[in-house]
């Protein structure tokens, strides 16, 4: 049944209806500005956090010869990367083993640390690095494996509490060596970097605006300090790698 003209134009003109109507409008405008003022305060934030990771970071990237001169160094750490199913070294992280193998051959520290993910069956980082390294011809007393470098944030905080590391030359490509020294030097290791080769290679701008995203997110876990996922037992730099074989 047709709804009376009169019917329609009481239901249109209800006072309590119109106030409703605005009530919800001002209130999707609210939201709406606070989900902007949201989105644009966190933009902000990563990239003012960017740019001070990466100034805070800048003068401890040396070269190679200069890493050869410094003294005291407990180890080499070479940051874990991608490894291939038939358990060969990703482009990546093979340039960062044969950047971090030429530092230990040139005296720049008695150790290699290898960081990375070792977290379940079937897929392990650090002893494809290991391996890498002693077939290499350095002593596997000499190389050290973290098999539990889930993160970068991780790897320098195991690097401090596990490996009682207090002075090391980080190793990985440039884009990634602004997050690790800062991590470091905020959970107060000494820390330098050299560079491996492949910021350049393909795939740079994912890894760039990853890592943009990754230095935020860093940059506020150096304020709350939480722990990694695992700790466990010290097992000194100092002593005997093959501690850390399975």
């Amino acid at each position: 049944m047709k709804m009376p003209d009169s019917a329609l134009k009481n239901k249109k003109s209800d006072p309590s209806r119109r106030v409703r109507r605005n009530r919800f409008r001002r209130a999707a405008r609210i939201l709406l500005i606070a989900v902007f003022s949201a989105a644009v305060a966190a933009g902000a934030f990563v990239l003012i956090s960017d740019a001070a990771v990466r100034k805070k970071a800048e003068a401890r990237i040396i070269s190679a010869g200069e890493a050869a001169k410094i003294e005291d160094a407990d180890c080499i750490l070479i940051l874990g990367c991608f490894v291939k199913e038939s358990g060969v070294p990703s482009d990546l992280l093979r340039a960062r083993l044969s950047r971090g193998i030429d530092l230990y051959r040139s005296g720049a520290a008695p150790k290699l640390l290898m960081s990375g993910d070792h977290g379940r069956v079937g897929y392990n980082e650090v002893g494809t690095m290991k391996k890498e390294a002693v077939d290499a011809g350095i002593p596997s007393s000499d190389v050290f494996m973290d098999h539990a470098g889930f993160s970068t944030y991780d790897s320098m905080y195991r690097a401090r509490d596990v490996f009682c590391v207090k002075k090391m030359i980080i190793v990985t490509q440039r884009y990634h060596l602004y997050r690790a020294l800062y991590i470091a030097e905020k959970l107060g290791i000494e820390a330098y970097g050299v560079a491996a080769d492949g910021d350049d290679w393909g795939g740079r701008t994912y890894r760039e605006s990853r890592e943009i995203l990754a230095r935020a997110k860093d940059s506020v876990k150096t304020v709350f300090r939480p722990k990694p996922v695992f700790l466990g037992e010290q097992i000194p730099i100092s002593g005997d790698g093959d501690l850390t074989n399975d």
